[in-house]
């Protein structure tokens, strides 16, 4: 199995050529059907499983999001259910956060322990909260045919006509929310889908079917951004965040189809069931994140006081 092995050069990562296609393939299949493309589980796989430790590890982050993520945006808009007001407050949101995130990952959060305990707690509560809202009485059946028919963006309120059924939210709280993300996810590689999708759906409680297309594509967007100002600037002050393009390719082609599949079987899928199995992923990670970076915070202290 030698001959299967393969060194980055850009990460120093060395692995099976097959393992990061394989990896993103079952996450993204499973993930995608709540609006999120795994990239937030593709950060602590590479730091944690394949010791990719540096800034550019984000950026490589943003290469698997712009390449898998257009298969689950086509079948949205196939569909018919991509929510275009929801999509532009959240990007509208989250472009100005980028450029604070890359300033602060560069700058000052080279090795972010601190930062990623508080992401850690962020991702933790927000789980809760989706698991939670799984469990109410209120969440509708999966409905096949449901499909948008009108929506209306206010300042303070927007709103979502779709088959049958009406849905409101405060487009103001939306947008800061989405700023704060972009920030967070510039950070770190995400993209800000892996927080904002469980947000729409357990904070402001809208329905999965019209979060996951608006999440996807404005991550999209938000990585396509995100990976050049990473490289540009990069280039500009010689700090290593250059992505690994070879590796980010690998894993987004399993993304690519994973998030298609995800995409597919959405409507296949009770709400109640796609709410629950991201809530426990978030809370998983969260775990993980906070497990790992208190103990390490606690280590440090210890060393200085000493």
């Amino acid at each position: 199995m030698e001959y299967l092995i393969h060194y980055f050069p850009i990460s120093g990562v060395k692995t099976y050529i097959f393992l990061p296609p394989l990896v993103m393939f079952i996450i993204s299949s499973i993930v995608s059907m709540g609006g999120v493309s795994g990239a937030f589980i593709l950060l602590p796989f590479q730091v944690s499983i394949l010791g990719y430790t540096t800034p550019g590890v984000s950026a490589t982050n943003f290469i698997y999001n712009i390449v898998s993520i257009p298969s689950g945006i086509y079948k949205h808009i196939k569909k018919k259910q991509m929510c275009w007001s929801l999509f532009w407050i959240i990007l509208a949101g989250t472009i100005p956060g980028i450029f604070i995130g890359y300033h602060i990952r560069v700058s000052y959060l080279p090795d972010p322990v601190r930062f990623k305990i508080f992401a850690g707690v962020v991702l933790g509560l927000l789980g809760l909260r989706t698991i939670q809202s799984s469990f109410n009485n209120d969440v509708k059946k999966r409905n096949l045919e449901v499909s948008i028919l009108r929506e209306k963006i206010g300042f303070f309120r927007s709103e979502i006509y779709v088959t049958g059924l009406r849905y409101e939210f405060s487009t103001l709280f939306l947008g800061i929310v989405s700023f704060i993300v972009g920030i967070v996810g510039s950070i770190y590689g995400i993209g800000g889908g892996a927080i904002l999708a469980p947000f729409c759906m357990s904070v402001l409680e809208l329905p999965v079917y019209l979060v996951s297309g608006a999440a996807l594509f404005s991550t999209w967007i938000n990585s396509i951004l995100g990976a050049c100002i990473y490289a540009a600037m990069s280039y500009k002050t010689g700090v290593n965040a250059y992505p690994d393009w070879q590796l980010g390719l690998l894993f987004g082609i399993g993304g690519l189809i994973g998030i298609y599949v995800g995409s597919s079987f959405q409507r296949h899928v009770p709400e109640k069931i796609i709410k629950f199995i991201l809530g426990i992923i978030l809370l998983f990670i969260s775990a993980r994140y906070l497990s790992s970076n208190l103990a390490l915070s606690h280590f440090c202290l210890s060393y200085r006081d000493n």
